[in-house]
């Protein structure tokens, strides 16, 4: 069977003109996950696990290497080098990325975030609506907060709404860099219950924790990254 995603001799360098130096963040990176997988990434702060996520989300443009991802719409495409519509129709319907920190737009309520998530998805109103209360219960969003703006929340509460909102889609391929990194551990169990519900309804996903605890159990594989070299 063909990888969803296959990365081939990723390398990707930042270029710190003011400074005059040139930074490597990542260098040969290879790695494939068969649908399905659930792949995470440890290493030290700043050794490059960031970058590969956002590599394959568009974020960062590489230098070098190749970003394999077998799409439902537009079959085998090198996410290096796809256009930016395609690119903005896959974050829409198959590929979701949730970080640590909640950008939204202005006057969106929490309620109005995750609706508009599941919409995207050609969903009717009446099942976007059922949906959205139900995932904001399971991640005990107070229901009063439901149609407040995000601005007005915990750092806590953002980050359980960035989850949802990206969760809520069932994306194909999903990329979690550090989701439950300022969560309580009841918020937490929250978390890996939906992770393995998205992995049971076959959801590939490729993960960055320090909290390796969480990971026990639910990763197939994992990769540790130190100055942007991966070692199994």
């Amino acid at each position: 069977m063909e990888p969803i995603l296959e990365i081939q001799g990723l390398s990707k360098s930042f270029e710190l003109h003011n400074l005059g130096k040139h930074i490597r963040a990542v260098s040969d990176v290879d790695i494939a996950l068969n649908e399905g997988e659930f792949v995470g990434i440890t290493g030290k702060s700043g050794s490059g696990k960031s970058t590969i996520l956002k590599c394959i989300y568009g974020t960062y443009r590489i230098q070098e290497g190749c970003i394999w991802y077998h799409s439902k719409k537009f079959g085998r495409l090198n996410l290096a080098s796809a256009s930016e519509r395609q690119m903005l129709y896959l974050r829409k319907h198959e590929i979701g990325y949730v970080s640590q920190f909640l950008n939204v737009m202005p006057r969106t309520t929490a309620r109005q975030l995750v609706t508009h998530a599941i919409l995207e998805m050609n969903e009717n109103e009446k099942l976007a609506e059922e949906e959205t209360e139900k995932i904001l219960s399971h991640f005990e969003l107070a229901e009063e907060l439901w149609d407040s703006y995000p601005t007005t929340f915990s750092g806590g509460e953002k980050l359980r709404l960035n989850i949802a909102r990206a969760m809520v889609k069932k994306p194909r391929l999903l990329l979690l860099d550090e989701p439950t990194a300022s969560l309580d551990h009841d918020s937490k169990l929250k978390v890996k219950q939906l992770i393995e519900q998205l992995m049971n309804e076959g959801t590939t996903m490729l993960g960055i924790f320090h909290d390796l605890e969480f990971m026990n159990n639910l990763c197939d594989r994992e990769y540790n990254m130190q100055n942007g070299v991966f070692s199994m």
